[in-house]
């Protein structure tokens, strides 16, 4: 699956996946290829990425939304930076 994450000033990351977890409103959640459709709103706390080699990305965002379709996922945040 892709994914893109967007901040109002600019692209974050754009990519192949193989897992994302992220801060949802209601606590957190992972999605996997072929996950049903969704959106949610997300609070403050760490987005983790596992891309295809194993390797891990993560990021702290102060909120936003996430869409799910196709196994295309979109990240819209505010306030993100990444964790190393």
């Amino acid at each position: 699956m892709n994914i893109v994450i967007l901040s109002p000033e600019q692209e974050i990351f754009a990519g192949p996946v193989k897992a994302v977890r992220v801060p949802g409103s209601a606590g957190s959640f992972e999605m996997l290829e072929n996950h049903a459709p969704l959106v949610s709103s997300l609070q403050a706390g760490e987005v983790r990425l596992t891309l295809p080699n194993g390797e891990k990305k993560f990021f702290y965002i102060e909120g936003g939304f996430v869409e799910m379709l196709n196994n295309e996922v979109s990240l819209l945040v505010s306030g993100i930076r990444e964790v190393e």
